[in-house]
């Protein structure tokens, strides 16, 4: 847990200066920040429009995956249309059915947007906005007046908060008063909602969803600039092609072993993935490590024939395992007992090198597995991460 809270503060903090999470809260949407590169793909950013939505705390949100907020009513269809937009690293805009902490159910618009590194076309986020859905489907909400005559249903409509909750149509002014207020709404009981009716998101409040985004980016745009690490919100280099994609990104991040994933046919053999347990191994940060060569690892003790030896091994395309004297960031050194194996694709040809460390003074791992034998399985697991990538290597050339 303090290796995942440590990766989702250096999410934001690597990236964006430190008054970014200032700027995103006085904005008034609700919204959350997820990183696919952290195992999980966890929220690491929940604005105080989204918790007052959800009735969660801020500890309750950040770490945990956006399907906390599912249910039995969510459609798992469109579940399914925000995993292929991941997986496609586009934008979606969806009608979905969440709960709040309390377990009642609300109708929402569910816009994400892709946030794009602009020095190599990565995804480093994705911001998803949430609108709740002010309107009625298409159906009697029942007995909707108020002791005064008065039906409440229409009255909030007419306000353009109309619910599809039928708790709103309650015999009390209190009640109207109450639903008038957003925040009120939000927090109101939803015993009568009919979940099998999906309420259908207002050209206005697609309108919302998309003007929130756009707000959101620029604050994130901005506070990248100030340090130099600029993001955007399409891609912009065409280096991205050769990337992994989110989804797979987020099928490596199960793997909780220490690894790395080097791309063999890019110039000097870079690390294009590395796991969450390399990162406390060593040291580094994400962004520190992505586009380098493992070498930076080595130091002035490192036995040069064992580089020798492992240089020789990619040059045949065969698989090895050493014991190399590597450093960590501090400048403290590990005996690394390294395995080095390299990943075909569909048509035979190695698509990438994966590297598996496991520190000499931890080579137990509580299950009983030898090294050798989690080496293996480790390799086994990023093939298996990797299987769609080489069925399309094998069936186009892009």
């Amino acid at each position: 847990m303090e290796l995942q809270l440590g990766l989702i503060e250096q999410s934001f903090n690597s990236r964006y200066s430190h008054w970014v999470r200032e700027a995103l809260d006085e904005l008034p949407d609700s919204f959350t920040i997820t990183d696919p590169c952290i195992c999980g793909h966890p929220i690491v950013f929940a604005s105080n429009g989204f918790l007052k939505m959800s009735g969660y705390a801020k500890e309750e949100v950040i770490g945990q995956n956006g399907r906390i907020f599912q249910g039995p009513g969510t459609n798992r269809r469109s579940v399914m249309e925000i995993r292929d937009a991941i997986r496609e690293e586009r934008s979606i805009q969806v009608n979905l059915l969440n709960y709040r902490k309390d377990g009642t159910p609300f109708w929402m618009l569910f816009h994400m947007s892709p946030v794009f590194s602009k020095e190599d076309g990565r995804v480093t986020h994705f911001v998803a906005v949430q609108v709740p859905i002010c309107r009625q489907p298409r159906r009697s909400c029942g007995s909707g007046y108020g002791s005064n005559g008065v039906n409440l249903c229409e009255d909030v409509r007419d306000f353009g908060y109309g619910s599809c909750r039928r708790e709103i149509c309650s015999d009390s002014m209190v009640e109207l008063g109450r639903v008038l207020a957003f925040d009120s709404v939000l927090d109101s009981d939803c015993r009568g909602i009919e979940v099998d009716v999906p309420c259908e998101a207002s050209d206005l409040e697609k309108r919302r969803a998309a003007s929130a985004i756009n707000s959101i980016m620029s604050v994130l745009i901005h506070y990248s600039e100030l340090t130099g690490r600029l993001v955007c919100g399409k891609r912009c280099c065409s280096y991205g092609s050769n990337l992994l994609g989110s989804s797979i990104i987020i099928s490596l991040g199960r793997i909780k072993q220490s690894f790395v994933l080097t791309d063999l046919h890019l110039p000097d053999m870079p690390i294009v993935y590395a796991s969450d347990a390399f990162l406390k191994l060593t040291g580094y940060s994400r962004h520190e490590v992505l586009g380098r060569n493992c070498r930076f690892l080595n130091g002035v003790d490192t036995d040069y024939s064992t580089i020798l030896q492992i240089k020789e091994s990619i040059r045949n395309e065969k698989p090895c395992t050493v014991r190399i004297l590597n450093y960590r960031k501090d400048g403290s050194s590990f005996w690394n007992f390294l395995h080095i194996s390299p990943v075909r694709n569909a048509s035979g040809k190695i698509a990438y090198f994966v590297a598996v460390q496991i520190e000499e003074s931890c080579n137990s791992d509580g299950f009983g597995l030898s090294p050798e034998m989690r080496h293996r399985s480790t390799v086994g697991a990023v093939r298996v991460a990797l299987r769609t990538l080489a069925m399309g290597a094998g069936t186009s050339n892009s």
